[in-house]
Order: C-alpha cells, then structure tokens, then sequence
C-alpha cells in the first residue's frame, strides 16, 4: 500500500522541464486586406439588415394605412345604405299624398296624365 501512494504521489508532481520549456501560444495574423475585406464585410451585412428592417416598417405603415382606409369605405358604404333605404321610404306613394294633403293639395283624378315610356 505504501508503494502506490507513492506513485500516486510522484505522478502528480510537476516535471521539471515542463516548467523551464515555455510555451510558444498560436496567434493567428491577418493581412490589411483580410481586414479590410472583414470591415467590408460586416459593414454590408449591418447595411443590408438596417435595409430590410426599414423596408418592413414601411411595408407595416402602408398596411397601416390601408386597413385604415378600407374601415373608412365600410363605414360610409353603410352611411350610402342608410340613407338609400331612407329614400326608398321617403318616396312612397303614400307618403307624398300625406304630404300633399297636409299642405293642403288634393288628388284631382281628371288632371292626371299617365306618362307611358
């Protein structure tokens, strides 16, 4: 038992070259024109998203306006149907004759002409 917890132990410890050798880290280097192609790059992307993004707030505002605009004929559509039905109403046969009599006009049948189209 003594003979693994030594080895155990001596595993563990650090080597001494490891420590002396250092480390040589990769670094990776671009040229200017990789750079600038990247810059170029990222700039396009950040121009074409800021594009969109305005052409969809455009696309929302004319949709906007749209459906505003369809609500409007709705209603005065509804506003012509009311009053077209009021007119049917108002022109009855009966109701000018009421009218007339109460304007004191009275129906003389001898000086009604039918009109024939």
């Amino acid at each position: 038992m003594n003979n693994t917890a030594v080895k155990v132990h001596e595993q563990h410890r650090p080597s001494p070259r490891s420590h002396t050798r250092k480390q040589r880290k990769l670094r990776i280097r671009f040229t200017l024109g990789e750079k600038l192609l990247f810059v170029s790059f990222c700039v396009f992307v950040m121009y074409a998203a800021i594009h969109i993004v305005s052409n969809q707030v455009k696309i929302y505002q004319m949709n906007k306006d749209i459906q505003k605009l369809e609500e409007t004929i709705q209603e005065q559509q509804k506003q012509n149907n009311d009053l077209y039905v009021e007119v049917q109403q108002l022109s009855t046969y009966e109701r000018i004759l009421q009218k007339a009599k109460e304007l004191g006009l009275s129906l003389n049948e001898n000086n009604v002409k039918v009109v024939q189209e």
